[in-house]
């Protein structure tokens, strides 16, 4: 069987900026909307049997007690935050199982399931459903990182063709070259290419030599980046524990709950009425 992790607050956000504007009494629904439409159209491709979507039910999580830099909620749209807890609604009366992360992020949500996936023989392959960059990590023999709307899947090899490393090496790859979208800064000079060459022969922090003299590979303005790396060495570990995802968040499902047997009767009709859309036009069946 395949499973399908979703990225649920990636899905939010992309409705919010890809569809317009909306109100049903007043409330903001359009994001919402939008990933209600999105998500029953690819159920009905009959693509996904067993499915699990994770959200960021708030935007802070453990990481910002570790770094003040780290993404908060601040400068979100409040029309687009005062959807969270709706479009969690929405995907629980799809018949999706839905995960609220507090503590955690979403991201580490995926993570921990995928490995949980990885783990049952009679999963082929389990999919990282988001194009986030942090969870190419996951990707191994029976985990595929993929951005649906793309239609683009990333086996290791393609994480190796994407960034110049192995998925174990993603978060030191982050550590140095930054990710704006979790606030991690990166190393200054520290490029995608000058990255991913070390650590294509490195492949961890902590084992790339201070000196450039020692290294066994050849990057321009090594000096600098080696000094860099030597004077900052404690902030890019740092960065990598931001960028390292957790695999074990408390979820309680295992790979037989995330069979996905249609829409909620009981929850897809005062949903759909709170979106000012008619269940019909889904086109679900329902369980």
């Amino acid at each position: 069987m395949q499973v399908h992790l979703i990225d649920g607050t990636y899905e939010l956000f992309r409705g919010y900026f890809g569809a317009p504007p909306a109100t049903v009494n007043d409330r903001p629904v359009g994001a919402a909307r939008a990933l209600t439409r999105s998500l029953a159209a690819w159920l009905r491709t009959g693509e996904v049997t067993h499915a699990g979507i994770a959200f960021d039910h708030v935007i802070e999580c453990f990481r910002n007690q570790l770094f003040a830099g780290y993404k908060t909620s601040e400068g979100i749209d409040p029309d687009l935050y005062a959807q969270f807890g709706l479009a969690e609604r929405a995907a629980a009366a799809l018949g999706l199982v839905v995960w609220p992360m507090i503590e955690f992020e979403a991201d580490d949500a995926i993570a921990t399931m995928a490995a949980r996936c990885a783990a049952d023989p009679r999963v082929t392959t389990a999919f990282a459903t988001s194009p986030d960059k942090d969870l190419a990590q996951c990707v191994n023999e029976r985990v595929q990182a993929y951005d649906r709307h793309r239609g683009i899947a990333l086996d290791a090899d393609g994480v190796r063709g994407k960034f110049g490393v192995a998925p174990a090496s993603i978060p030191d790859y982050l550590a140095l070259v930054g990710d704006d979208a979790d606030g991690i800064p990166g190393l200054p000079g520290w490029g995608a290419k000058s990255a991913a060459t070390v650590l294509a022969h490195y492949q961890h922090l902590e084992q790339i030599p201070d000196a450039a003299s020692g290294w066994a590979v050849k990057v321009r303005g090594a000096d600098k980046l080696a000094a860099t790396l030597a004077a900052q060495r404690s902030d890019a570990m740092l960065y990598r524990t931001l960028a390292t995802l957790r695999f074990d968040c408390p979820l309680t499902e295992t790979v037989d709950d995330l069979h996905w047997r249609g829409a909620n009767a009981t929850l897809l009709p005062p949903l759909c009425v709170e979106l000012g859309i008619d269940p019909a036009t889904l086109k679900l069946p329902i369980a």
